[in-house]
């Protein structure tokens, strides 16, 4: 399940298999791609730098053209040697970018768009974004502010609003919550300003601890699975989310388990270790 960590690495992985070099090969299985391939052709320009923008991939190609692409829930990018055999089936294919040494496939990826700097600012979300949780010059403050502008909304309904703050998803909006000792269906109101700053510090370490490069400049693009919990045992990678029914990892409490907010996006919690009426303050 993608959620900001992961593209934040894909966009790295691509940024070092890709960046100055020159596209030898464009392919897409997208007739709204390939119409702009047409007529502004794609070969030829060099990848001049890819990023993360929350959720989003952004892949800057010369001459102003821009390839936006968003995961969902099930969309990736591999990185290929030339030549080399691809992991998954060509019929999920939905875009090539090739290079001399490099081939990048975009799989089963629902969202893709090429942009202008001027249309990417006047017709995407892109601009709309909160602060990013993994960028260098993240604002807690601005983020904090946001936060509280939802004030009769569920915490945890909040955290999943990419106006808000960028990166977060389902998994670590559980995870999130957790580690603060905060129930996900109270209202920003009735949280503190210790609360709220906990929770976005904890966002925040979360998804850097995630994204960490111990590479060396190697092009990598699987680090292992998500891990919110210090275990080195990979079967107890994460305090609550896909738990239900088994006993919380602090206090042996059943994990509780509930459909929340108009998307009905599933919420795990410790009813213990969250109780709804206060905070049980964060977990070290």
């Amino acid at each position: 399940m993608p959620e900001g960590d992961t593209i934040f690495r894909s966009a790295r992985a691509l940024h070092r298999a890709l960046a100055g070099k020159i596209i030898t090969r464009f392919e897409t299985g997208y007739a709204h791609l390939a119409r702009v391939h047409d007529n502004r052709t794609v070969t030829g320009r060099t990848v001049e730098r890819v990023e993360a923008r929350g959720k989003w991939l952004l892949m800057f190609l010369s001459d102003d053209l821009i390839l936006l692409t968003h995961m969902l829930m099930s969309g990736s990018w591999h990185i290929y040697r030339v030549g080399e055999r691809w992991q998954r089936k060509r019929q999920d294919m939905r875009i090539v970018i090739e290079t001399a040494d490099w081939t990048a496939v975009a799989f089963t990826v629902p969202v893709a768009e090429f942009h202008s700097a001027t249309s990417l600012l006047r017709k995407t979300v892109v601009p709309a974004l909160g602060p990013d949780l993994l960028k260098e010059d993240f604002d807690a403050a601005k983020a904090l502010n946001k936060i509280s502008e939802h004030s009769a909304e569920e915490i945890a309904v909040v955290l999943l609003n990419q106006r808000v703050m960028a990166g977060i998803g389902n998994v670590f909006k559980s995870e999130i919550c957790f580690a603060c000792g905060v129930n996900p269906f109270r209202h920003v109101e009735t949280l503190s300003q210790r609360e709220l700053e906990e929770i976005v510090h904890t966002s925040r370490k979360f998804l850097k601890s995630n994204v960490t490069d111990n590479a060396e400049g190697q092009i990598v693009t699987y680090t292992g699975l998500r891990r919110t919990t210090r275990s080195d045992d990979e079967s107890a990678r994460l305090w609550v989310y896909g738990r239900p029914g088994q006993p919380c990892r602090r206090c042996g409490t059943a994990i509780e388990m509930r459909k929340q907010g108009v998307q009905a996006r599933t919420t795990y919690w410790c009813p213990a270790c969250q109780p709804l009426e206060r905070s049980a303050g964060p977990f070290r």
